[in-house]
């Protein structure tokens, strides 16, 4: 069926799009009423926002419906688990062109479902909205549990903790310096390019639809995690900030980190955490560098000024592509 949004209307769609998403299994009250009501088993809930619009964040010539659904989820995902705690819901808004196939809705709800389920097992779409705009725009809000633990904030990194990461590191930008350089035409980026390029080049999937581990930061946390942070803008960007949060510094190690553009590379959706020197580091995570004093951040010792990292101002030309 290639009915648009405009020919269908908000609720006709919904009912066929509802179905499709995954079920939330702290869900007291789902999709349908005014509002969603989800327990909280301690009292308390992490919850987080984040926006994907097309045009600076992606590119619907590289992009399937599938794959906007699933990083949908990753990134929201990643920023709950940074804070130690374990997703249990996605709100999900979106506002698209009335000419968009509701196929097109069908199969971005089969990323989220996929996505939640693969990741964060339990953790569903409990609500959302749906409107017009001539800009396909995606914002999802995740909530999440915390167990009866603390979060994990970026301001606990101390002298001498150990600075691990969990999850690839650069692969993601390196997927989108790919596909600007290779899977262009006329300036323009092109679906056929993409679609070849990410059957040779796994990057390209780590930049579409990330798996960030989404269920180690509840590991990292039970395991004395002293600060912890979802790696979406790049390593150096985001160890700057754990490092400012924290009043110490961050001295990061080349030879663990792998290359000079994985520090600047943005939208893995990794965990970076800091550990106690005498703690044993958890499964999942690598030794990267070490806290030290001073404010900010080094590699192998040196201040790395370097901006990098994912900044959706920088580098837009202000087409949608």
């Amino acid at each position: 069926m290639n009915d648009t949004l405009g020919e269908v209307g908000e609720a006709a769609t919904l009912a066929r799009i509802f179905p499709r998403l995954p079920a939330a299994s702290a869900a007291l009250v789902g999709p349908g009423d005014d509002a969603a009501v989800l327990a909280a088993p301690d009292g308390r809930f992490v919850v987080t926002t984040d926006m994907m619009v097309h045009g600076p964040d992606f590119r619907l010539a590289w992009s399937s419906p599938h794959d906007l659904g699933w990083k949908a989820a990753a990134s929201n995902l990643a920023d709950v688990a940074a804070m130690g705690a374990v997703p249990t819901g996605l709100v999900v808004a979106l506002a698209a062109p009335a000419d968009t196939s509701v196929t097109f809705l069908e199969q971005f709800a089969d990323g989220l479902r996929d996505g939640c389920a693969a990741m964060a097992p339990g953790c569903g779409v409990v609500g959302g909205d749906l409107s017009v705009s001539p800009t396909l725009t995606i914002a999802v809000t995740a909530f999440g549990d915390l167990e009866g633990r603390a979060p994990v904030l970026r301001s606990g990194a101390t002298v001498g903790d150990v600075v691990a990461v969990s999850g690839p590191i650069g692969a993601a930008g390196a997927g989108i310096r790919l596909l600007f350089s290779e899977a262009m035409v006329d300036g323009a980026p092109d679906a056929s390019l993409a679609t070849a390029l990410r059957s040779t080049h796994p990057d390209i999937a780590f930049q579409l639809a990330p798996t960030p581990p989404i269920a180690v930061g509840r590991i990292a946390a039970l395991a004395g995690a002293t600060a912890m942070i979802d790696l979406s803008d790049g390593l150096a960007l985001d160890a700057r900030r754990v490092a400012v949060a924290s009043g110490v510094a961050l001295d990061l190690s080349l030879a663990a980190v792998g290359t000079i553009e994985a520090l600047v590379g943005g939208e893995d959706h990794s965990l970076l955490a800091t550990f106690p020197a005498t703690a044993l580091l958890p499964w999942g995570f690598r030794a990267v560098g070490t806290v030290v004093n001073g404010v900010g951040l080094l590699v192998d010792g040196e201040p790395f000024e370097a901006r990098g990292g994912w900044d959706p101002y920088e580098g837009w030309d202000g087409e949608d592509g």
